[in-house]
């Protein structure tokens, strides 16, 4: 009887209204009947990581762009969409790729769904934009200090927190759709700040901030899983993140566009630094590469470095074209740009010098504004701060 009475209480509560609509759809559905197919045939090709033919068909709007053949379908036109030739065998090669054809009741569901204007009933993403309600401290993934050393932006829950660096208090909440910001990067004059994240295996995002204002200008996504080493160039044009596809990518800072990806990495890409004159990109990534990149042409120059360990971070001196970069074997070193002769096998030419190593894998590297000192943190309990000229120890502070 107490289940009884309990159930009947249940049955008496209002549901709660929520922001996403569910569409109700009769006939063909693209979310109940051709996205099935789509996801058991097609997508291990056509997917943001793996994107042949420039053709993505894990969302809608993909389906709907196309690839490098255009548009994959015309909307009432089902013999004039490319999709139904490409799985008929009308032209070549004939899809999915390698495999056997589609069942001819599949190849009907999505005929009858172009026929019926392809429309997209996928319910609205609900995506809240509330500043999140702490309970316990967050996890912190990204600090940055504000070019006038007055304010210190630090990643929270789905958003950036701006506080004041003496202290004293929050001044700005900027909460955002990524579930995780992972890089912080302010414009020198301090009126754009880039965030960097995403939502893991779900997409990857580029926020771009008025800071000042607290405004949220534009925001670009990237990549179906998170975006890494987010770097500003120093002239606030593009910029660059790292990718889990292995790849670097670069974006306007004006309009949020993709200006080109380069895909030399053999793994993740962790961590970017532009050059003084924003003519130059370094990347850094797991497969133990720091490579240098023509940013404004988007190629990919030579490597830097001799390798040694997965890498994880990079950061640039402040006034020259030098830079630190740092990972799994827990020493930083610190390399010029530039080679300053053809190097041999073995060579590391333009190795300035190696610091101490550390008591851990190195997460964070960063450089005083008058690039006089190093500060390296990482899976060890301190940061550790090294006189850039000498490379001798400086400071050690512990928090944890």
């Amino acid at each position: 009887m107490r289940w009884v009475w309990f159930a009947t209480c249940l049955m008496a509560i209002p549901l709660p209204r929520t922001a996403t609509s569910i569409q109700v759809t009769t006939g063909t559905s693209y979310l109940r009947d051709v996205r099935p197919i789509l996801d058991a045939h097609c997508t291990s090709c056509h997917q943001p990581a793996k994107k042949q033919s420039d053709l993505d068909l894990t969302t809608y709007a993909g389906f709907q762009a196309g690839g490098k053949r255009g548009p994959a379908f015309v909307a009432g036109s089902p013999e004039q969409s490319l999709v139904i030739q490409f799985i008929t065998a009308g032209v070549k090669p004939s899809m999915p790729f390698g495999q056997p054809p589609l069942a001819a009741n599949d190849v009907s569901i999505i005929r009858d769904w172009i026929a019926s204007g392809a429309k997209d009933d996928s319910p609205a993403e609900d995506v809240s934009t509330e500043p999140a309600v702490y309970h316990q401290p967050p996890v912190i993934t990204a600090l940055r200090f504000s070019p006038d050393g007055k304010t210190l932006a630090v990643s929270g829950n789905r958003e950036v927190l701006l506080h004041r660096a003496d202290g004293s208090g929050l001044v700005k909440r900027l909460p955002g759709k990524a579930d995780r910001i992972l890089s912080i990067a302010f414009s020198a004059d301090g009126t754009l700040m880039i965030a960097g994240g995403g939502t893991p295996a779900r997409f990857g995002e580029i926020q771009f901030w008025a800071p000042r204002e607290g405004k949220l200008l534009r925001t670009t996504e990237a990549t179906s899983d998170t975006v890494f080493g987010a770097s500003l160039s120093p002239d606030a044009s593009k910029v660059a993140v790292g990718c889990a596809d292995n790849t670097v990518r670069a974006f306007e800072t004006a309009t949020g566009k993709e200006l080109y990806k380069i895909s030399t990495h053999e793994n993740w890409v962790l961590g970017t630094a532009f050059g003084i004159d924003s003519k130059r990109l370094v990347s850094v990534g797991r497969d133990r590469a720091a490579k240098l990149i023509d940013a404004s042409a988007g190629q990919f120059l030579e490597n830097v470095n001799q390798m040694h360990g997965e890498l994880a971070a990079v950061a640039r001196h402040p006034t020259t074209d030098e830079i630190v970069i740092g990972g799994e074997d827990r020493i930083p070193y610190m390399y010029r740009m530039d080679r300053p002769r053809n190097m041999k096998v073995g060579e590391d030419a333009t190795l300035v010098r190696q610091l101490a190593a550390q008591d851990g894998a190195i997460f964070a590297l960063d450089w005083s504004p008058d690039g006089k000192r190093v500060a390296v943190a990482g899976a060890g309990p301190s940061v550790n701060i090294y006189d850039a000229e000498t490379g001798l120890p400086l400071a050690s502070c512990r928090g944890h």
